[in-house]
């Protein structure tokens, strides 16, 4: 967040992570099946443990979603803007829904390099620790690329 941040402050406009719900539009760009790609798990699309080498990869090498987004599937776990509710969705908005309002956790989506194929699911999310002073590993990033 605090790269948006500084970003923001330089360009003069407003950026931030997408929330989970803008992160979910994001990456299955309509589709309606386990990937964004289809039921089949197909390598030339994600990074994950068996072709990642074990670490994470220059984005742009492997296929993209249906709105030229690259790597939402593997790679790295990307931050989103919403707090982590692990049942939040049982009573949120259908549209837009925005995620608690407090938490101690973030949501981070799409999984990364140390995955196996079924934890690139496009509906598959999880959490990490907000701070800053703590360091999460070459597998947690935020989505920058296809944009």
């Amino acid at each position: 967040m605090g790269f948006y941040r500084k970003l923001s402050q330089r360009e003069g406009v407003n950026y931030r992570l997408p929330t989970e719900a803008e992160w979910e539009y994001a990456c299955r760009a309509g589709a309606k099946t386990i990937f964004y790609w289809g039921n089949d798990f197909d390598g030339s699309y994600a990074w994950y443990y068996e072709n990642s080498g074990i670490q994470t990869q220059p984005v742009g090498e492997k296929r993209p979603n249906a709105l030229g987004l690259y790597d939402m599937s593997g790679n790295v776990w990307e931050w989103c803007q919403d707090w982590y509710g692990e049942y939040y969705y049982g009573s949120s908005p259908l549209r837009d829904p925005q995620g608690p309002s407090s938490g101690a956790y973030r949501v981070v989506r799409g999984g990364s390099w140390l995955n196996p194929p079924e934890g690139l699911r496009s509906s598959r999310r999880s959490y990490c620790y907000p701070d800053p002073d703590v360091y999460y590993g070459p597998d947690v990033g935020f989505l920058s690329s296809g944009m």
